[in-house]
């Protein structure tokens, strides 16, 4: 069994579904401002040792759109919550280069040790949300060779091109590597 600390519901069943295994933990940790998603996973993969005993992971995302300067990228958290896709259509009016990488952090707590898996996945943003599946910025991002937002697939169609699926895969062959799946 393997854990994986967090609060949002909707990524754990999405991990879940390529790691079966996994166990959700609802537990707060400090998340620092850093330049780098992995920053952020080394703080908090650090912090949490200290906290719980055996194996865990934690995960995170970012969302970094190439002509605002790679914004929200690691603030894609904060920014959903205070101006949602809504906010990101209006700020990315009016511009033709539309080209957004989500990119996808897991950090797992391996027998003391800290390991990272990350995972990207290349494309835009559309003009207009669309889609009611998935979460966070789904509906206004459309994967490279796709025409559909993340939120117009399936579960199992987003994880096998996602940025999460591209991750969690990575952990699953290292875990198996190790004999623990």
């Amino acid at each position: 069994m393997l854990n994986i600390i967090t609060h949002n519901k909707n990524k754990y069943e999405e991990l879940r579904r390529i790691v079966p295994s996994l166990q959700m933990v609802d537990m707060e940790y400090p998340e620092i401002q850093a330049d780098t998603l992995e920053e952020v996973i080394e703080f908090a993969l650090n912090y949490l040792a200290e906290k719980i005993d055996g194996n865990f992971i934690i995960d995170d995302s970012g969302l970094f759109i190439h002509d605002l300067n790679d914004f929200p990228g690691v603030y894609s958290a904060y920014v959903f919550k205070t101006i949602g896709n809504e906010g990101i259509l209006k700020l990315m009016d009016g511009m033709e280069n539309r080209g957004a990488t989500f990119k996808t952090v897991i950090g797992l707590r391996y027998q003391g040790y800290n390991f990272k898996f990350v995972g990207l996945c290349h494309g835009r943003i559309g003009d207009e949300m669309r889609g009611n599946n998935g979460f966070g910025y789904d509906p206004i991002f459309i994967p490279e060779g796709e025409d559909r937002t993340f939120a117009e697939m399936s579960t199992e169609e987003k994880n096998r091109i996602s940025h999460r699926g591209r991750a969690i895969r990575k952990l699953a062959a290292f875990l198996e590597k190790m004999g623990e799946l």
